[in-house]
């Protein structure tokens, strides 16, 4: 639902910040990284990627200085046993580089290091993460969020077609989706793919 906020940065503390957008302040909560990387930040523009969680008590917004940042949120969320929280504060003991490391060699104590993370749920992040991740550098980072953007709104475009959510999540994490020379494929690509292998 929300991409994004971009306006003045109205509050920040180490796990929220508020976002003035147009006179509207929206109270993100946010990793540790993403505070530092605040701080440094010009105050009177920032812009933060979203995550919306809605729940039948609640809504939470979580913010995040890059869309990488952002993406391994995501990922993580996706484990069993891994929630919002939990997740966030992972990203708030590691930075994306050194989780993704951690996953791509299986270094299960780097990530069981992490507090509240407990032996089996480092094995699950581990192995169910391990196809999901790769060691890549900061411009392939970029690349990967917008694939990663790609994917979510194939996902949001197939699921409102009336698909099964599980069935396209396979679907789409089952790929890459380049094209023959090499190029990610844009949405619409995407989910004309997904629709001849759903």
């Amino acid at each position: 639902m929300y991409e994004y906020f971009e306006g003045r940065l109205a509050m920040l503390e180490p796990t929220q910040a508020v976002i003035d957008c147009g006179g509207v302040g929206y109270l993100l909560e946010i990793t540790l990284n993403t505070y530092e990387a605040l701080r440094r930040a010009d105050a009177t523009r920032v812009k933060l990627y979203a995550h919306h969680v809605v729940r039948e008590d609640a809504q939470q917004l979580f913010g995040f200085y890059d869309m990488a940042e952002r993406e391994m949120f995501r990922i993580l969320v996706g484990v069993n046993g891994v929630g919002n929280q939990t997740a966030r504060v992972m990203l708030s003991s590691l930075t994306v580089d050194e989780l993704r490391s951690a996953i791509q060699t299986q270094d299960v104590k780097k990530v069981q290091r992490v507090k509240g993370i407990g032996a089996k749920t480092a094995q699950r992040i581990v192995l169910e993460l391990a196809d999901k991740v790769g060691m890549v550098s900061g411009q392939q980072l970029a690349v990967g969020g917008q694939q990663n953007q790609a994917r979510d709104e194939a996902m949001t475009a197939l699921t409102m077609l009336g698909f099964a959510k599980p069935a396209v999540e396979k679907l789409l994490m089952s790929s890459d989706w380049k094209n023959a020379d090499g190029s990610m494929m844009t949405v619409e690509e995407i989910i004309k793919e997904g629709l001849k292998r759903l």
